[in-house]
């Protein structure tokens, strides 16, 4: 096919679909060098997409509090874009891309609402056989490129701001954090997303952690302050929850040497960023690692040993499932990680 022009990315949902979106955008460049990438977001998650060397234009789609004004965004994207790939639809977002003149626009041809596509593509997601971010590539078949991505050539292209590497870097100085250290983050919430590990085990597993010499840092939003406190077992672990918004997050991540976390956004940006991560993931399919799991071959995942089928989340949570996650065995990890990098630190300014 003759190469595009303007391609328009659009992932309007939260912040770990939109990490596992963003490596469409290098391979379009290596597909299409000379083309113009533009990427839809949210505005709670624009911070993912810019200063991304693969991302020529960020656009933040109007509206809030679920509602999506139709002719204001089509007045921001009508007649810009030849191609738009849509990995989140929604019936807004479809009607949008249709009015907004786009000549070809690819996505599911499952919705009733998907004759809005004219480039449909045909497979349920919901069955989980493969990697969001893999589902997500295949969608560039429409265009032609049928890319075998994998752990080793995946390109996220995601990076802090200076500036604020700069500035999260001297809080951090602040806050006591020596960097001569190594540095473990614990994200313990994940907004209802997925079955969580119980925070008395998480919190088991801090306070185990702290007898070794390790800065420990807790992330969370401003509501998951109560819930981050709990994990404060001594002076030795810091409570950043509301302190840092999503381009500080990146930042404290990127200078992080291990991330602890539930299925939830943060896990995907760390790996994004070549960090090492700890997942711990139900056997629900709809929710398994398998389909969102951080995609880095840097990674120990923990699921419940419990030999369940056809797990469901009221099942999970009636079973109490992810209890049975050993924090011995989640320590261990830690230490194995930690010493596998020991002396490999990067240098902080």
């Amino acid at each position: 096919m003759k190469s595009p022009k303007n391609i328009l990315i659009v992932r309007t949902d939260r912040i770990g679909d939109v990490v596992l979106s963003i490596p469409l955008a290098s391979i379009l460049k290596k597909h299409f060098p000379e083309c113009k990438v533009s990427f839809l977001v949210r505005e709670y998650t624009k911070s993912l997409a810019e200063n991304n060397s693969f991302i020529d234009d960020v656009i933040v789609l109007s509206g809030n509090n679920g509602h999506t004004p139709i002719w204001q965004n089509v007045a921001q994207l009508k007649n810009k874009y030849d191609v738009c790939i849509v990995a989140f639809p929604t019936l807004s977002i479809a009607l949008i891309l249709f009015l907004s003149r786009i000549k070809l626009r690819i996505g599911t041809g499952y919705r009733w609402y998907s004759f809005l596509f004219n480039r449909k593509y045909y497979e349920h997601r919901k069955i989980g056989e493969r990697n969001e971010l893999e589902y997500n590539v295949r969608l560039l078949q429409k265009l032609g490129i049928d890319e075998n991505i994998n752990f080793e050539n995946v390109l996220f292209g995601l990076k802090p701001n200076n500036k604020t590497q700069e500035l999260v870097v001297n809080d951090l100085r602040e806050l006591g954090i020596s960097f001569s250290k190594p540095i473990i983050v614990v994200h313990p919430g994940t907004g209802g997303s997925a079955v969580d590990l119980p925070i008395e085990k998480l919190c088991a597993i801090v306070n185990t952690l702290t007898l070794d010499n390790y800065e420990i840092i807790v992330t969370g939003s401003e509501s998951e302050k109560e819930l981050c406190e709990s994990l404060v077992v001594s002076k030795r672990v810091i409570n950043t929850a509301g302190r840092y918004n999503l381009s500080e997050l990146i930042a404290l991540l990127n200078i992080t040497d291990l991330l602890l976390a539930n299925s939830t956004g943060p896990i995907h940006i760390a790996a994004a960023l070549g960090k090492y991560v700890i997942g711990f993931y139900p056997k629900i399919v709809a929710c398994s690692p398998k389909r969102w799991g951080p995609y880095t071959d840097k990674k120990v995942i923990f699921s419940p040993s419990i030999d369940c089928k056809d797990c469901n989340p009221k099942q999970c949570e009636k079973f109490n499932c992810m209890d049975s996650i050993s924090p011995d065995e989640v320590i261990d990890s830690v230490k194995s990680i930690l010493s596998c990098i020991a002396g490999s630190k990067n240098e902080i300014p």
